[in-house]
């Protein structure tokens, strides 16, 4: 008798006595009383949702909060305008660790003036300055190089080797080199004999910079010739630069470099009773011919001239050879004129950066007058300068060399004209500068012996 299969009954777990009769472990936290209970799902869900939103919400409260604690009270700036009142020194900004060293801007000036108006003497208050990168007439260059053109057509040139200059780019100097084409050197430049800069170290060891005191032309000559680029890298060395010229007629000549803010040009328009500018010009006739005619050759032709004749006095040969000294100053005292028209009415450009020196007022009270000026360029005026510009207004006698600046009466050299002029040639030259002279406080004559009377004061109040 074959055995008969044990039947197997399969019992699902979830039933009772499973498997074989053995009772199944019970679970407490059995998913399928979850799903049993859609309730309990409902509730979990809930409060997932709460949780999720807190959570979104002091996100939200906290982003808010550093936003208002950097910089959400601030009111909105333009961006050409610079911050105001922000505190940088913050634990998280620590740009100002790396910010580059403030450098001063560099002050350039420029002393705007004409020929024989003392600025011989005026250019040496800078040339002694230590601190002063000094240039005399170096568009002096020009007009021997394009002689013989006349003064008015040569302001451009004028202006574009100042624009040059300005920046220490010398180069500009060999395009007005002489014949042969050599390269100029420092000793190749026009006043370069009187020069401080060229004359001490590092380009010579006759003198010293920071030592106040004239330097002698013949020493000076002996020194060795330097490069051009080695004075250009020494002129990068100061913060002021400043240059004397009579060759810019007009201060309206120089706007673009006066609007142009990488430069920061100032000017001082230094200026002198054109009755004595006419009696030295007349002294010292024989080293101006070719600069009278330059200036003589600018004068409006269509213009008619009718000259003052006096009675009382005899004409000569030398008043034919005065008459470019004298018919100069036309040219002159209206090119003043419209300086003087501009600086009553200053545009934009102007304000601040002119400054008007009468040369009277500087002989008369140096010190004052020096402290004016180096105020306006921002520069300081030790003792040694005090003394420097006292000394060389109180010499014994007036100077016999017109070319050459020593220690002078400088005060009996400015009313010498009252006693040398004729009374023709003093109503010539107040017939050519009438309205200069009357924006700058000189007071014209009536009669020869008014002139003579140097016991009445011919100065007054100037309107600039």
């Amino acid at each position: 008798m074959k055995n008969k299969p044990y039947p197997l009954k399969f019992t699902p777990p979830w039933e009772k006595n499973a498997g074989f009769g053995r009772k199944p472990k019970s679970c407490t936290r059995s998913h399928t009383k979850i799903i049993a209970n859609p309730g309990i799902v409902m509730k979990v869900l809930r409060r997932k949702r709460i949780i999720m939103f807190l959570a979104y919400f002091l996100l939200v409260a906290l982003t808010m909060l550093n936003l208002a604690n950097y910089k959400w009270t601030k009111e909105p700036q333009q961006c050409n305008q610079p911050m105001q009142g922000v505190n940088f020194q913050s634990r998280s900004d620590i740009r100002h660790l790396y910010q580059a060293p403030q450098v001063k801007k560099r002050q350039l000036v420029y002393v705007l003036t004409t020929w024989r108006s003392g600025s011989s003497f005026f250019g040496e208050l800078f040339n002694q300055n230590p601190n002063v990168f000094f240039l005399y007439e170096p568009m002096w260059h020009i007009w021997q190089k394009l002689y013989p053109g006349d003064a008015v057509s040569l302001q451009g040139a004028a202006r574009d080797m100042l624009s040059a200059l300005y920046r220490c780019d010398f180069s500009v100097f060999q395009l007005y080199n002489g014949p042969g084409g050599k390269n100029i050197t420092s000793l190749g430049l026009f006043g370069a004999g009187i020069n401080k800069v060229i004359c001490s170290y590092p380009f010579c060891t006759s003198y010293r910079k920071d030592v106040v005191g004239m330097v002698d032309e013949k020493v000076c000559r002996k020194c060795p010739s330097q490069s051009l680029q080695m004075l250009e890298e020494e002129c990068l060395k100061y913060n002021t630069i400043v240059i004397k010229g009579v060759r810019i007629l007009d201060v309206n000549v120089l706007a673009p470099l006066m609007e142009d803010p990488s430069l920061n040009l100032k000017v001082i328009h230094l200026v002198r009773d054109p009755r004595a500018v006419a009696n030295s010009r007349i002294k010292s006739r024989h080293g101006l011919i070719r600069e009278n005619l330059q200036v003589v050759r600018s004068r409006d032709p269509k213009l008619r001239r009718v000259p003052f004749v006096d009675p009382n006095h005899k004409t000569n040969k030398k008043d034919g050879s005065d008459y470019h000294s004298i018919g100069a100053m036309e040219v002159i005292c209206e090119q003043m004129s419209r300086t003087l028209k501009t600086a009553l009415q200053p545009p934009k450009w102007f304000k601040g950066k002119y400054m008007t020196v009468r040369y009277e007022d500087l002989v008369e009270n140096p010190i004052k007058t020096l402290r004016n000026v180096y105020r306006f360029v921002n520069l300081s005026a030790n003792h040694d300068m005090e003394i420097f510009a006292m000394n060389m207004t109180t010499g014994p006698n007036a100077s016999t060399k017109p070319f050459i600046v020593s220690s002078r009466n400088a005060t009996q050299a400015a009313s010498a004209w009252r006693t040398v002029l004729n009374y023709q040639q003093i109503r010539q030259v107040e017939e050519y500068c009438q309205h200069a002279m009357s924006l700058l406080g000189y007071l014209r004559v009536r009669t020869a012996g008014e002139a003579k009377d140097l016991s009445r004061p011919l100065l007054t109040v100037p309107k600039i």
